[in-house]
């Protein structure tokens, strides 16, 4: 599984704190930006990031932060095949996997301390897909993948 992740200069320091975890649990990751805490156009790297992963849904996942992590859930869910969700708390972060099969996990470093966010980010990358259990979960990624992306991305 690859992981690309990527923050703005608001969530520089986050970034930062999750790439040195996802390292020392050994993922392989790529780091798509930025890479200072000077000022960027936040939605460039979030659709770095997200590009990747709708490259190749199966096999990635993405994290990408921001101040709140409202712009980098909006850049994250124009991409096809991508299910970004932005958690704030550890019952989003299960619900958005175990649910909604979330391959991006949007967060805000404004909004949550580094500790909480490394506790969701481990809940998040930890929980899988309920789907074979609960075929009406799988049936609604179905629903988003045939019907509306199918619809919506020309």
């Amino acid at each position: 599984m690859k992981i690309y992740i990527a923050g703005d200069h608001a969530a520089f320091e986050l970034k930062e704190a999750i790439k040195i975890y996802l390292l020392e649990k050994k993922f392989d990751i790529e780091d798509m930006g930025c890479h200072s805490p000077e000022a960027v156009n936040w939605a460039e790297y979030g659709a770095g990031a997200a590009g990747r992963v709708s490259q190749d849904p199966v096999n990635s996942r993405g994290i990408i932060v921001c101040g709140t992590g409202l712009g980098m859930s909006m850049v994250s869910n124009k991409f096809k095949n991508v299910r970004a969700a932005l958690c704030h708390d550890e019952y989003t972060a299960e619900m958005s996997r175990k649910h909604n099969d979330a391959n991006v996990l949007n967060m805000g470093a404004r909004v949550l301390s580094v500790e909480r966010a490394l506790k969701i980010l481990e809940i998040w990358l930890n929980t899988g897909f309920e789907g074979k259990k609960v075929p009406r979960y799988k049936e609604r990624i179905d629903y988003l993948h045939d019907v509306v992306e199918n619809s919506n991305f020309k």
